[in-house]
C-alpha cells in the first residue's frame, strides 16, 4: 500500500521491481526453494540419527560453504548488473532511463541474496526443531524496513524510488540478525567452516542442483512473465507485481505455512520408514488446501478490483492501474489452489530425497508456460486487446495446474500417497459451499465504478462487508453440509 501510494506504476517503479525481482527470484530459487528442500531432509536425518555435536558440525560446514559460494555469486551479480538487466528485462534495453535506473538499483538490491539465503538456512534449522514461529515472523521485517524506507528515506534521494533499493539491502541484514539469538538459545548457532568435501554437504549439493529447477518452476514462470512484460506498455511490470503480491498473501499465510510444516514431518516419517504416516500427512495437507484454498481463490478473483482499489488507489496509483492490475489478479487468483498444491506435493518427493522427478515435471510445466505465453499474449497484442499482461498471468495459472496434476499423479504412481476415504464427499461439500458463497458475494457486489468514487473508509467498509458475508456464508454452508465434528477434529489434531 505504501509503495503504491508513493510510487504508483511508473517507469521508475518498473525499474525497481525488476531490480528487486532478480535477487528475490534467486532467493526463492536457491534459498527458500532448492536449498531448503535439499537441506531439511538431510539435516533431519542427521538430527534423528546423530549426536548433537555432530549435527552442529554439519550445520557449520553447510553455513561456511553456503556463505562462501553466496559471497562469490553476490560479487559477480553486482559487477554484472547491466548484463543481468539486459537478460531479465530485455525490453528496458531501448529505454536508457529505465535501464540505468534498474542497473544502479540492482547493485543495491543484489546483496540481499547473500543475507536472505543465510536467513533461510537458519530458518530451516529452526523448522527442523519444530520452531516455526520465528522463521514465519522473519519476512515481516522486510515489509517493516521497506515501509520505513519509503516514509523516511525518500526525501534524501533525487529519485525517490532509490529509498526502496536501500530498504531491500538493509532488510536482508535485519532478517538474518533477527534469527541468530534463537539459534544461540538452542545451542545450534553454527561456526562456519569451509566444508565442500563434507559428506553431508555433498549430499545436500547433489539434492539441491536438480531441486533448483524443480522447486521453483512457478518463480521461473513469473520471471518469464516479467521478461515479456518488459516489452509491453509502461506499467505492465508493476501491474503484475501488485497482482502477485495479493496472490502471495494467502499463498504465504496458508500455502507456504503448510509446506513449511510438512517437509520436516515428512522427512522424519521417511527416516523412520513410516509410509502410512507419510501418506496421511500429505492427505491432511491436501484437505486443508482445498477447504481454504478454493474459497480464497474464488473470493480474490471476484473481488480483484475492489481489493486493489481499497488497498492501492491513492496518490500515484490511478483507477487505470486498478483496472489493469485487476485483469492480471483475476487470472492469477484462479491458480491459487494450484500454486498451493505444488508447494504441498513437491515435499512428498524432496522428503524422500528424490529431486529428479519434480525436475522432469517442472521442465514440462515451464515449456508449457512458454508456449501458452506465446499462444495467449501474441494474439492479444496483434488484435490490440487491452491488458495483454493478464495473458501472462493466465499462462502461469494454467501451467501451475499442469505441474500440480503431474506431481499428484506421480506420487500416486509411486505409492507414496494413497488418498484416505472421504474425498468425494468433501469435494462435493466444498463445491456446494463455494457456489453459495460466490452467489452471495456477487449479489452484494456494488458496481465497480463506485469504488473509484468512494473515499478510503467507504471502500474499506464495503470490502469488509463483502469479505465477511462471503466468509460467513462459506463457513455456515460447510458446517450445514457436514464438515464439522470428527472431520474438523481430525484436520486440527493431525501432526
Amino acid at each position: 500500500m505504501v509503495v503504491a501510494r508513493y510510487f504508483g506504476a511508473e517507469a521508475a517503479t518498473d525499474a525497481f521491481f525488476v531490480a528487486f525481482k532478480i535477487p528475490n527470484f534467486l532467493r526463492r530459487l536457491f534459498a527458500e526453494g532448492a536449498f531448503s528442500q535439499a537441506f531439511v531432509p538431510v539435516f533431519t536425518e542427521f538430527k534423528t540419527r546423530s549426536e548433537h555435536d555432530e549435527v552442529k558440525r554439519f550445520a557449520g560446514a553447510v553455513a561456511g560453504t553456503l556463505g562462501g559460494v553466496l559471497l562469490i555469486v553476490t560479487l559477480i551479480g553486482v559487477i554484472a548488473a547491466p548484463a543481468l538487466i539486459a537478460v531479465f528485462a530485455p525490453g528496458f534495453w531501448g529505454d536508457e532511463v529505465k535501464f540505468e535506473l534498474a542497473t544502479s538499483m540492482l547493485r543495491l538490491t543484489f546483496p540481499y541474496l547473500f543475507f536472505i539465503a543465510l536467513t533461510a538456512f537458519c530458518g530451516s534449522m529452526l523448522n527442523a526443531y519444530g520452531r516455526f514461529g520465528v522463521p514465519a515472523l522473519t519476512p515481516v521485517w522486510l515489509n517493516i524496513v521497506l515501509i520505513g524506507a519509503a516514509l523516511g528515506l525518500t526525501p534524501w534521494f533525487d529519485i525517490p524510488v532509490y529509498a526502496l533499493a536501500w530498504g531491500v539491502f538493509i532488510a536482508g541484514i535485519v532478517q538474518l540478525v533477527f534469527q541468530l539469538p534463537f539459534l544461540y538459545k538452542m545451542d545450534m548457532l553454527p561456526r562456519p567452516t569451509w566444508g565442500w568435501r563434507n559428506e553431508g554437504v555433498q549430499r545436500v549439493l547433489k539434492l539441491m542442483i536438480p531441486a533448483i529447477f524443480g522447486s521453483s518452476v512457478a518463480q521461473i514462470n513469473l520471471l518469464l512473465d516479467t521478461i515479456i512484460a518488459s516489452f509491453l506498455v509502461t506499467g505492465s511490470v508493476s501491474w503484475l507485481y501488485y497482482s502477485d503480491r495479493l496472490v502471495e498473501f494467502p499463498l504465504g499465510v496458508f500455502g507456504i505455512a503448510l509446506a513449511t510444516v510438512i517437509l520436516p514431518h515428512l522427512s522424519a516419517k521417511h527416516a523412520e520408514a513410516s509410509s502410512e504416516a507419510f501418506s496421511q500427512t500429505i492427505d491432511w495437507a491436501l484437505r486443508w488446501t482445498f477447504l481454504f484454498g478454493v474459497p480464497a481463490a474464488l473470493g480474490l478473483a471476484i473481488l480483484a478490483e475492489p481489493v486493489l482499489a481499497t488497498l492501492f488507489q491513492y496518490g500515484e496509483f490511478s483507477a487505470h492501474d486498478v483496472r489493469m492490475s485487476g485483469l492480471s489478479l483475476s487470472a492469477m487468483s484462479i491458480g491459487l489452489v494450484a500454486f498451493i498444491l505444488v508447494k504441498i506435493l513437491a515435499p512428498g518427493f524432496y522428503a524422500r530425497q528424490n529431486t529428479r522427478t519434480p525436475v522432469k515435471i517442472g521442465i514440462i510445466a515451464m515449456v508449457a508456460n512458454m508456449g501458452l505465453n506465446i499462444a495467449i499474449v501474441v494474439p492479444m497484442v496483434l488484435l490490440g486487446v487491452a491488458g495483454p499482461h493478464a495473458g501472462l498471468a493466465l499462462a502461469t495459472t494454467l501451467s501451475a495446474f499442469l505441474n500440480a496434476g503431474m506431481l499428484w499423479r506421480q506420487l500416486r504412481k509411486e505409492g507414496a500417497y494413497m488418498p484416505a476415504p472421504g474425498w468425494a464427499r468433501l469435494g462435493a461439500q466444498i463445491t456446494a459451499a463455494a457456489v453459495l458463497m460466490v452467489s452471495v458475494v456477487v449479489a452484494l457486489l456494488p458496481d465497480l465504478s463506485m469504488w473509484s468514487q468512494w473515499r478510503a473508509l467507504e471502500r474499506l467498509l464495503n470490502l469488509l462487508l463483502l469479505i465477511s458475508a462471503g466468509a460467513v456464508t462459506y463457513a455456515a454452508a460447510i458446517w450445514l453440509l457436514g464438515v464439522r465434528g470428527d472431520t474438523l477434529r481430525r484436520l486440527l489434531r493431525h501432526r
